[in-house]
């Protein structure tokens, strides 16, 4: 997020020896951020006693206003710029109202492992948009990748669109949308680069975020939350785990490991989540389930798999764009 993200790619080669240290923050990408989506189900089922916005404001605020305090302790520069300050907006209110908000109001209903499973297309939605941005004849591996990952997409949300209630369509719709918001950020943020290190970037896309989800709680009336102890252990997770810890793993991961190697976390994150969502909350796993999880990651991996191919400029844009 910002410059010293995007510039830290490139510290670490591909031929280079893998740091078992390396290894380890990834481990933690690999099972925290996979987990997140069981938490938040924790939190926002129906009894939890946490309304979905309420819960991403109470958590976002709260984690942006400690990783600026940390920047200001430090002596880092943390007064960004006007046209910054802009960039950290738009960015902040896509990835954290629009893409996290999204899966939060969706896992009132929603499986935590189906929730995980539609979001792991976000390399698919991130690619798509850039080629129409970019008018970039796409290759034949790009588009059958594309529409692999889609019927994935697809193999998922029929049965719910088919037979579900009003209230489970939208809920998928919102599933969809998290990872396009998630995706239109991450682009923005990577075209209009930002001159400040990534934790104070980061409490900046928090704040604004949080915000955002302040005006959505107002909006839809919610009410005050009444949370039960699962939902304060879960909140606790998200905020600590989820916003601060794994996040400082990912920054440390992309410095010590070659990127291809850091960029399987979108793999591993969905098929985290399905486990975690059965083992834990008992949740149903059909072969149907299996089939869209298989066709997504295959989409996923033709994605990159295309970008590795592009000439090594425009790879290692798409490549930041994806974080």
């Amino acid at each position: 997020m910002g410059k010293s993200l995007s510039s830290s790619s490139s510290s670490a080669p591909a031929g280079s020896t893998i740091p078992w240290a390396g290894l380890v923050h990834l481990f933690v990408v690999y099972v925290v951020w996979g987990s997140t989506y069981l938490a938040i189900r924790v939190a926002v089922r129906e009894g939890a006693g946490f309304p979905p916005f309420a819960l991403g404001a109470s958590r976002v605020l709260l984690a942006g206003g400690l990783l600026i305090l940390w920047a200001v302790l430090t002596r880092n520069r943390w007064r960004p710029t006007p046209k910054e300050l802009a960039v950290l907006a738009a960015t902040g209110l896509l990835l954290w109202t629009g893409g996290n908000g999204m899966v939060n109001w969706a896992e009132q209903r929603a499986d935590s492992g189906y929730a995980a499973l539609l979001v792991g297309s976000l390399p698919i939605w991130v690619a798509l948009i850039e080629a129409i941005l970019d008018r970039r004849l796409p290759s034949l591996l790009f588009v059958f990748s594309l529409l692999v990952g889609f019927a994935g997409v697809g193999l998922l949300t029929l049965p719910v669109l088919s037979t579900g209630t009003r209230s489970d369509i939208l809920s998928v719709l919102a599933l969809i949308l998290a990872p396009i918001c998630w995706g239109l950020g991450s682009i923005i943020q990577q075209r209009r680069p930002v001159e400040l290190t990534v934790p104070v970037c980061s409490g900046y896309q928090h704040l604004f975020g949080g915000l955002g989800f302040l005006v959505l709680v107002i909006a839809t009336g919610e009410p005050v939350p009444n949370p039960t102890p699962e939902a304060w252990l879960a909140w606790g997770y998200l905020l600590v785990f989820g916003s601060l810890i794994a996040f400082t793993s990912f920054i440390m991961a992309i410095r010590l490991l070659p990127m291809n190697i850091v960029m399987t976390y979108p793999y591993v994150n969905p098929v985290i989540a399905v486990i975690l969502g059965w083992l834990i909350l008992d949740e149903e796993i059909t072969a149907t389930t299996i089939g869209g999880m298989v066709l997504v990651l295959l989409g996923v991996a033709g994605v990159f798999r295309a970008r590795y191919r592009m000439p090594p400029k425009a790879a290692r844009r798409a490549e930041r764009v994806s974080h």
